[in-house]
């Protein structure tokens, strides 16, 4: 236990302070189980890591773990606990923990047997608790960590602090917010940068091999993660990097089932059951028509990327700039309101109607329809129903 603790406290050094993400402040942190799922790249490490360095003791009472560690190859995460609760441990931080095989089992022991203990662990966002060999959701409060929104980025890169703005109020007050930030910053100077490098915070890193890292990070994700999370083969990796090329080189997609499984040489229902997985892994996004047509077989509508970074990062050719405005907007729209596809405008939120575009879209399509609005590019403020696509970067 003693070098896992020399590891804590390394890591507790090395952790960025500062920026903070904006799920730090929604996290209920009093509640005695809790999970945080994601992407790989999107920061869980460093949200866990800055929560215990600004808030819990830095003693023999917290402990952080990655549960990839080689030191579980040979000990078991519940005798670790048992010692570690025995000599004082009372906060606990375990990462990565959909690497360990038996992970839900354990974790629902030691929470029944430690009744004064408190865990955070982070795993992919592909896991889900009532799916897992325990059923942790009646114990668990779970939050999903995003990659940065255009707001958060802003806000990194400048040293700023500009606030959300609320769904509820996008469509009232998006000039005079429009107005605010203008006054600050130009958005769209940073735009383009953010639309191709800056959805992962690891971008600071080494802003010029960030494309090769994501790529390598969705590689990764695709034999690491998804294997040890749902069991699935080699043949069956090799099938869904086969279908993710096709996807990238494609998007906006519509798919047709027959034709793409008889490409790839599955079925029908396999197929399907690949685009959930990719989905789950946040690389690309489903969309369908109503909340009626999503079931376990039902196909999805249209297929984007899940962020413009990852058709930047897999693409073989320059990014269709319709299809980047599209990720965008599904993806910062998305992590509050459910998005569906719409035949009348390009999506649908509640009951109300987007089309995406340039500057110069015209309402063509839904001229006919109360209350919708067109999202335009590469404008810095909007009128009535004319919203600046960069603006919905705001809303997280």
């Amino acid at each position: 236990m003693e070098k896992l603790f020399e590891k804590f406290l390394m890591k507790i050094d090395n952790v960025p302070e500062g920026f903070t993400r904006y799920l730090m402040d929604r996290i209920d942190w009093t509640n005695r189980l809790i999970g945080i799922k994601g992407a790989r790249g999107t920061g869980k490490t460093t949200l866990i890591l800055q929560y215990a360095k600004r808030f819990l003791p830095i003693d023999h009472q917290s402990l952080y773990v990655s549960l990839d560690d080689l030191y579980f190859s040979e000990n078991r995460l519940v005798d670790l606990v048992a010692e570690f609760v025995r000599k004082g441990g009372k906060y606990l931080l375990l990462d990565e923990v959909h690497r360990y095989s038996n992970w839900s089992s354990e974790i629902k022991n030691i929470y029944d047997d430690h009744p004064g203990l408190r865990i955070i662990f982070t795993g992919s966002s592909i896991i889900h608790l009532n799916m897992a060999k325990a059923d942790l959701s009646r114990r668990a409060v779970m939050y999903e960590l995003t990659g940065l929104s255009f707001r958060e980025y802003l806000n990194l890169i400048n040293k700023l602090s500009f606030p959300v703005i609320k769904w509820d109020r996008i469509g009232i007050e998006h000039t005079s917010f429009a107005r605010s930030v203008l006054k600050i910053v130009r958005p769209l100077e940073f735009f383009n940068e953010y639309l191709m490098t800056g959805y992962y915070p690891y971008f600071l890193e080494n802003k010029p091999a960030y494309s090769q890292k994501l790529a390598e990070t969705i590689d990764l994700a695709l034999n690491t993660d998804l294997s040890v999370s749902t069991g699935v083969n080699y043949s069956t990796i090799e099938k869904l990097k086969q279908l993710l090329f096709i996807i990238s080189q494609s998007v906006p997609f519509k798919p047709n089932v027959t034709k793409l499984g008889e490409r790839i040489g599955v079925s029908r229902n396999s197929l399907v059951t690949y685009f959930k997985y990719l989905d789950g892994l946040r690389i690309i996004k489903r969309l369908y028509s109503s909340a009626g047509g999503i079931g376990v077989l039902q196909k999805p509508d249209k297929i984007l990327m899940h962020h413009p970074n990852l058709q930047y990062a897999l693409a073989y050719h320059d990014a269709e700039k319709g299809s980047i405005r599209e990720s965008f907007f599904v993806n910062q729209t998305g992590y509050n309101q459910k998005v569906y596809y719409s035949q009348t405008g390009d999506f649908r939120i509640d009951k109300t109607i987007f089309e995406i575009g340039g500057k110069n879209k015209s309402n063509r399509q839904t001229r006919n329809v109360p209350g919708s609005f067109i999202v335009s590019d590469d404008m810095e403020i909007g009128m009535d129903n004319r919203i600046p696509l960069w603006l919905f970067g705001f809303l997280y």
